[in-house]
């Protein structure tokens, strides 16, 4: 195959970019004229992605469209909702082109989050740290009456892809029942896996309602304010996938009325969260700052992510988290 020209708008600090160039010194990198500044954005147009054959980072989706020579797109965050549309799926057809993502990637670090949520919440951790920064006082005997083992409890995984299989790896040796929701059950998943119709008959007897699912239309208030009515009063709500996907003002009524147990949120809509949403004072509502795919190494994994998948796209191999 001949040098590839690729696309990017991610920049990153020396020496990684230094890394990345050395990468691709057979090839020509083509740098966008504005890179990103966070990575759930697209960023502006830019004419010169027009004679590239491929794209790091998250490029325009307008742009992928148009452009007849541009056969793999890798984007640098696990989701891909702007990009998950008819438009695209057929423009990507024609030219036998591909998008791929980042999750392997955040596969490790999304699921050690959510594992620490439940772990958190199940051994009261958040009370005793309210008690040693204000009170200071000593609640051995309600804190003890109040925690819960995750042993033989029953976790509903809503969405199945990366994270959420690496979660079910990680939960396994507290024996639970875990039932995952996927679009499209293969049969060959390693926990019992149900199609969304099923999901109102399980969520009355989960322990924990984890929502993994990605943003878009096909989602969008998906943890509806009746399936959050399904849910027991001693059930807790986690949310790692997009904040399109919940209703939130149905999630702080509940909270706020003692209908749930908890909640564990990491993302929003919007986000940054207004200061004054209801969310931030509901009762036992803990927000984390869409941290949870966070880690120190994060970007030199992306770039060594997307390397492998270069090799791969040049030689003709299966590609690594293809969505398209």
């Amino acid at each position: 195959m001949r040098p590839l020209s690729i696309w990017c708008n991610v920049s990153y600090a020396p020496p990684l970019a230094d890394e990345l160039r050395r990468a691709l010194a057979g090839h020509n990198l083509v740098m966008a004229r504005q890179p990103i500044a966070v990575n759930l954005d697209c960023g502006e147009d830019d004419p010169a992605i027009d004679n590239c054959d491929a794209a790091f980072g998250q490029p325009p989706p307008q742009a992928v469209i148009r452009c007849p020579r541009l056969r793999w797109v890798h984007l640098n965050t696990a989701g891909y909702e702007r990009f998950d549309t008819p438009e695209m799926r057929a423009a990507l057809a024609r030219r036998n082109g591909a998008l791929t993502t980042s999750s392997t990637v955040y596969s490790e670090p999304c699921a050690q989050h959510v594992a620490a949520m439940m772990l958190a919440i199940a051994r009261r951790l958040p009370e005793s740290l309210d008690n040693q920064r204000q009170l200071r006082q000593w609640p051995a005997a309600d804190l003890r009456r109040r925690s819960y083992l995750l042993t033989h409890q029953h976790a509903l995984l809503l969405g199945f892809g990366a994270i959420g299989r690496r979660l079910a790896e990680l939960l396994a040796p507290f024996r639970m029942r875990i039932v995952a929701v996927r679009r499209k059950p293969a049969g060959d998943e390693p926990v019992e896996t149900v199609s969304p119709e099923g999901v109102d008959a399980l969520l009355p007897h989960a322990d924990h309602v984890i929502n993994l699912l990605p943003g878009g239309a096909a989602t969008a208030n998906f943890v509806s304010a009746r399936r959050i009515s399904l849910m027991k009063p001693t059930a807790v709500f986690y949310n790692v996938g997009r904040g399109s996907t919940v209703d939130q003002d149905a999630l702080a009524a509940a909270l706020h009325d003692r209908r749930i147990a908890a909640a564990y949120l990491d993302v929003m809509s919007p986000e940054p969260l207004p200061a004054d949403h209801p969310l931030w004072t509901a009762p036992n509502c803990f927000i984390t700052p869409h941290t949870a795919g966070g880690h120190a190494d994060e970007h030199q994994r992306i770039v060594h992510h997307f390397l492998e998948n270069l090799r791969r796209f040049v030689d003709g191999r299966q590609l690594l988290d293809r969505v398209v």
